[in-house]
């Protein structure tokens, strides 16, 4: 059986590609499993400072969960599902969401159920002028289980996300850019160039600094502003003590003294 999951690595950024275009890339459970393995092996390698996502073949970034096979676990009964199904997607979105190196979509094509869910999850998304969005549980008679019916109103506004949750209604990159869902399109052809040059652009900052302010956006997001700030200032202070800041603010320090040298 071929890889679920292909990874390579270009300089210091994973490309991680699901690999079922048969399939549109159904998230399965072995999938699913073997994404999160990769990622811990991700989060310890010190080479590796961002990872980028997308979908093998020209039709689908994911297609969602794999309804043949997680159907089979709703005739089980509810607590069979929820164990074998719910938390094992809610735990991957979950890892997504708080991973502590950014992880980048670029969203190739369909982008339903579980596959926009990982959109919302993910620190940053780019999308390709074809891809097109959903949330089309409704229309097997189940809500979303993923967490789209906890991040996306988070991103796009309770009534903007409702109307794409209650109808299944897909909608367009145009769409997904305005609800906050991906950071921007790209033409099909540059999709992957545009993923890696965001990444680039954030790997040559402090990878520390990098997981901090992952750390306390995540984290942040949904408690109160004042509990928000306190994670800021744990995060600040255990990156002040830090060699990175130092050099960071030494190098500042000396760019600044020869500009008004040269003033």
């Amino acid at each position: 059986m071929s890889d679920l999951i292909l990874s390579e690595t270009r300089g210091a950024i994973a490309l991680l590609t699901f690999n079922r275009p048969n399939k549109l890339n159904a998230l399965s459970y072995a999938l699913i499993d073997r994404l999160m393995a990769i990622l811990d092996r991700i989060e310890d390698d010190a080479n590796v400072s961002a990872v980028v996502l997308t979908g093998a073949g020209d039709r689908a970034f994911s297609a969602g969960a794999d309804i043949a096979e997680f159907s089979e676990s709703v005739r089980c009964g509810p607590d069979i599902a929820v164990k074998e199904f719910v938390r094992r997607g809610q735990a991957m979105t979950a890892r997504m969401e708080a991973f502590p190196k950014p992880i980048i979509a670029a969203v190739n094509g369909i982008a339903f159920g579980g596959g926009c869910e990982i959109t919302e999850a993910v620190h940053l998304a780019v999308a390709s002028e074809r891809a097109t969005f959903a949330k089309p549980e409704i229309a097997i008679g189940i809500t979303p289980t993923f967490g789209g019916t906890q991040r996306l109103p988070r991103l796009a506004g309770r009534k903007r996300a409702l109307e794409y949750l209650l109808t299944g209604d897909p909608f367009s990159p145009r769409r997904a850019y305005e609800m906050g869902l991906v950071n921007r399109i790209v033409p099909h052809e540059e999709l992957l160039d545009a993923a890696f040059a965001l990444a680039d652009r954030i790997t040559r900052h402090s990878h520390l600094a990098v997981a901090r302010v992952i750390t306390a956006a995540t984290r942040g997001l949904n408690v109160s502003i004042s509990e928000g700030l306190a994670i800021e200032r744990e995060q600040f202070a255990r990156m002040a003590a830090t060699a990175d800041t130092r050099e960071a603010l030494d190098a500042w320090l000396a760019r600044a003294s020869r500009q008004v040298q040269r003033g």
